[in-house]
């Protein structure tokens, strides 16, 4: 039998696009998973979304925060409740193609891999396709401090090899965060450059506010990757020219 694949999707005001999320899910041709949505207090009507694909697939898990906390804390507590082998990323407005993790566990197990991500598509809040994105075929630490190729819907690691690791408490891209504490550990590892994925760009999302996503990345430096100011200015330099190359 395949080995659990445990998905981990936060959720906040997410009810116009959950349905889409949670089928990409289901259409998985690997069926040994399980869905666990962590909801941080949405005012909107997702819950309900949720639970009721929950009484047609016991997949699916609802964990409902007692507070707002942001999506650090929400992510942490789905993995913490994870009881699968490998742990996989999806928000809750990101899909997925029906061979997505099929194909990706097949190439963590061929190649002897404990963490790795995937190429993927764009599209905007109506489902245009505007891009993709296809990252390099291996990574280490010292490249993903310059920029980071790594599409949070694309990523899964192996806790049975890793251990369960856990993203830093900050409010914005404490996922990047969580691929540095990975390839400390590991050193390096490689991608696919298939399209196994689809990422959604929202208006006033941080991916799409190049000012915000500069300043988050100097506190990744400072503030989570603990780097002296000579070290940050220079990775920091690097991302800006990554950044301009890709635009």
């Amino acid at each position: 039998m395949h080995d659990l694949v445990s998905i981990i999707t936060p959720s906040y005001n997410s009810e116009k696009f959950i349905s889409k999320t949670i089928v990409s899910v289901l259409n998985q041709t690997y069926r040994n998973l399980e869905m666990i949505i962590v909801d941080d207090c949405s005012p909107d009507n997702s819950n309900e979304i949720i639970e009721e694909y929950i009484k047609k697939d016991k997949r699916i898990k609802l964990i409902k925060l007692d507070k707002n906390s942001g999506p650090a804390v929400a992510r942490n507590t789905a993995i913490k409740e994870a009881k699968g082998r490998y742990i996989a990323f999806l928000d809750a407005d990101d899909l997925w193609i029906p061979e997505k993790l099929e194909r990706q566990i097949n190439f963590m197990k061929e190649n002897d891999l404990s963490f790795t991500y995937s190429a993927y598509d764009l599209i905007d809040e109506n489902d245009n396709n505007i891009g993709d994105f296809i990252p390099p075929k291996e990574i280490d630490y010292k490249s993903l401090l310059k920029t980071n190729p790594i599409g949070c819907l694309t990523a899964i690691y192996d806790a049975k090899k890793l251990g369960k690791i856990y993203m830093p408490n900050i409010l914005k891209r404490q996922d990047y965060g969580l691929w540095l504490k990975i390839l400390k550990q590991i050193e390096s590892t490689k991608g696919m450059q298939e399209k196994l994925a689809i990422y959604r760009i929202r208006k006033n999302s941080v991916s799409s506010n190049k000012l915000k996503a500069a300043k988050y990345q100097w506190k990744i430096y400072r503030e989570v990757e603990k780097l002296n100011i000579f070290q940050s200015i220079y990775y920091f330099l690097n991302y800006a020219y990554y950044g301009l190359k890709k635009y």
